[in-house]
């Protein structure tokens, strides 16, 4: 009885504030609550290198980063190893092999993730799409992994002029991105794990401006058209609150990174939907609580924006129980949220497991 109260609350509340209501639940196929973390398996980033057999329990998710075109244009995807000079204690290919499975019949979901700050991904042509589907999938096959995460950064994604619907998107790259992560979908089947990592600059900068066509950058807002297009192939998306500069909440306030406030707005933008480059007949609609994790730095050299876990703490309690909220309020309150994601395994342990300390046992 109180599910179906409070989904009606959402409902009432969305439409109020004229704004899409969240779909309806369909069952995860994770924990109702998850940690989300990459794993450096290709390089050391000054972070010293984490063998995956010995990644913790406490992570529901590890993203192996990174795979990397051999081209920006090229869509052909490769995944190297971290070499032994980089990282001494680097495992051999059977024991990542047997670390993998490991960590899988533990429940674990191991994906690979695509992109990363180096690894500029324009699909362009076709021939680019299939190579990326190609290549992607020998990848998973090769390791036995669970899926695969889009962490499309810098200037993999942009529109092109003219391009103003993300709900009918024309720019090559972007109608290419959407048609590989479908057929991805389609060969592995429902079980087969999906995730996005997009720059706030990519998603809830969109709220103000959309592309070109709005006197911005064109690739404000670009991720919108593919989170939408996939929503319902969607696993998680865990923006990146973080590496961000200013952007304005559903409050029409700017917002700063490194605060309770911050995660809440953006988070609440995803959970609530908005309407691109301000225009009310063109509104992002809600994704679902279980469909969103907060992303984060784990430690203050991890990333810039980096937060206390007690300012983390009480956006969560914001976000999930509607309590110590901060000066932004939510448009509603969301136990579902899936749960956090952190940059990275590696930083974590680096700096003493304190993102994991603190956030497992918040979601007991």
């Amino acid at each position: 009885m109180r599910q179906k109260v409070y989904a009606t609350v959402v409902v009432l509340i969305a439409a109020l504030c004229g704004f899409a209501a969240p779909a309806a639940a369909t069952p995860a196929k994770l924990p109702t609550h998850a940690l989300v973390g990459y794993l450096h398996a290709s390089f050391a980033n000054g972070s010293g290198y984490t063998r995956i057999a010995d990644v913790p329990a406490d992570w529901t998710i590890i993203d192996l980063a990174f795979a990397e075109p051999t081209s920006v244009t090229s869509g052909q995807l490769r995944f190297n190893r971290c070499p032994a000079s980089e990282c001494a204690n680097v495992e051999s290919d059977v024991d990542f092999a047997a670390g993998i499975k490991a960590q899988q019949a533990k429940g674990k979901k191991v994906l690979i993730s695509v992109g990363g700050q180096n690894g500029q991904v324009q699909l362009t042509s076709t021939a680019a799409r299939d190579a990326f589907v190609a290549s992607a999938s020998a990848i998973i096959d090769k390791w036995g992994l669970d899926g695969i995460d889009i962490d499309f950064e810098g200037h993999s994604l942009s529109l092109n002029s003219g391009d103003t619907d993300f709900k009918n998107p024309k720019t090559p790259s972007i109608v290419n991105l959407i048609s590989a992560l479908k057929t991805l979908k389609a060969r592995y089947g429902e079980n087969f794990v999906l995730t996005m990592a997009p720059e706030t600059f990519f998603v809830q900068l969109g709220y103000q401006f959309y592309g070109p066509g709005s006197g911005s950058d064109p690739r404000a807002g670009a991720y919108l058209p593919v989170i939408h297009a996939l929503r319902d192939s969607l696993t998680l998306l865990h923006v990146q609150d973080y590496n961000s500069g200013p952007i304005m909440g559903l409050d029409d306030q700017w917002h700063f990174i490194g605060n309770a406030d911050f995660h809440t707005s953006m988070t609440d933008m995803l959970l609530t939907g908005f309407p691109v480059a301000r225009n009310k007949a063109n509104v992002f609609p809600a994704l679902r609580p279980d469909q969103v994790a907060i992303g984060l730095p784990a430690a203050s050299y991890a990333g810039n924006g980096y937060t206390a876990p007690a300012e983390v703490r009480s956006s969560l309690d914001c976000l999930t129980k509607g309590s110590g909220c901060g000066a932004y309020k939510p448009h509603g309150v969301f136990p579902a949220l899936r749960g956090l994601m952190t940059w990275s395994i590696n930083w974590d342990r680096f700096n003493g497991w304190e993102f994991a300390k603190n956030f497992t046992g918040y979601f007991g």
